[in-house]
């Protein structure tokens, strides 16, 4: 039985890889990878990965020294992984959609949270204080979101603003076709929009789409979601527009160094992140851990999708869910052998 390395396991991670594992000896870590831990995998054939886990050159090649030759992120992004390090090395697969759903449910979440301070009433009437005062929201109905990226998490964030009356105006640099919702360019949706929400991938062209500029660009009092990737962000940048109003609101799963802090229990010690803990102390921000594709069954397809990979992989099979450094778009797309139905290498 090939032995399988799972790296930043949580309790949840392990019961649902046990109930879906039939053909690996899964050996669970709570570290996360990187290079100091990568000599864990040992023994190990292929390793799974997740969002925060260090997976640059060094770690890489130390897993492929130890003969891994198989990297299956449990998860759809990927950005923290070197794909040129790994290219004619190690084949990496990912789930490319586990729960769209999820991840766009929770993004409303967070905005009618934060709009309506339903997290301050929680605490106010815990305390037998009823009182009103501070708790006024705005009306969703009538308002316009601005979408940025169009993807399948995207357009069911689309679809559940339309549930509110929402006006929806979307910019994506690769449109979809068929949609029954207005496209614009980047400038107009952040001139025009009320609400903002984030859901595109983090790549070189979208780190720090959000920054100083990008902010003097929008409506005053606009609330910003961000349940995607971190760095889409300039948390700086984001700062400085809490504290001139020019922000009204800022919703966020994710953060750009929360790697260091999410998922684990700082209650103790604090974060040593004065602008984490800014953020987290503001009255108009609400953070979640990376929590948004925290659904069981999300869960159930994360696991399921991940070990089906490793089986495609171990069988010789094609690899619909490989990613690598052509189809990252970091080469000509052209030369990508996925194209003719073959493993990238």
């Amino acid at each position: 039985m090939k032995k399988i390395a799972l790296f930043d396991a949580k309790p949840y991670d392990i019961k649902v890889f046990d109930e879906q594992n039939k053909n690996y000896e899964l050996r669970y870590f709570e570290s996360k990878l990187n290079p100091d831990t990568a000599a864990l995998a040992a023994g190990c054939e292929a390793v799974i990965g997740f969002v925060n886990d260090d997976i640059g050159s060094a770690t890489l090649d130390k897993l492929y020294d130890l003969g891994v030759r198989a990297l299956a992120m449990r998860s759809a992004g990927y950005n923290n992984v070197d794909f040129k390090a790994c290219y004619g090395k190690i084949n990496v697969m990912h789930v490319p959609a586990y729960s769209p759903y999820a991840v766009a449910e929770h993004a409303m979440a967070l905005l009618l949270t934060l709009n309506r301070k339903i997290h301050k009433a929680y605490i106010r009437t815990r305390d037998f204080n009823y009182s009103l005062n501070g708790l006024c929201g705005i009306d969703l109905h009538g308002k316009t979101v601005g979408v940025i990226g169009t993807g399948r998490i995207g357009r069911v964030f689309i679809d559940i603003c339309k549930g509110f009356g929402m006006n929806i105006l979307a910019y994506d640099p690769f449109p979809a076709k068929d949609v029954d919702f207005t496209y614009t360019d980047l400038d107009s949706l952040l001139a025009n929009a009320d609400f903002i929400s984030l859901h595109c991938p983090l790549t070189d062209q979208t780190h720090h789409i959000i920054n100083s500029d990008s902010i003097t660009k929008m409506k005053d009092g606009v609330f910003i979601v961000n349940t995607s990737r971190g760095g889409l962000i300039d948390s700086h940048a984001l700062l400085n527009g809490l504290h001139a109003k020019k922000i009204g609101g800022a919703c966020l799963d994710v953060y750009e160094e929360e790697a260091d802090f999410f998922y684990e229990d700082h209650s103790e010690s604090g974060v040593n992140d004065d602008t984490l803990a800014l953020l987290s102390a503001a009255p108009n921000v609400i953070i979640t851990s990376h929590q948004a594709y925290f659904t069981a069954e999300a869960l159930h397809n994360i696991a399921e999708v991940t070990l089906q990979n490793l089986d495609v992989y171990f069988a010789g099979g094609e690899l619909k869910n490989e990613i690598c450094y052509y189809c990252d778009r970091q080469a000509s797309p052209k030369d990508c052998r996925k194209t003719r139905k073959e493993r990238c290498f």
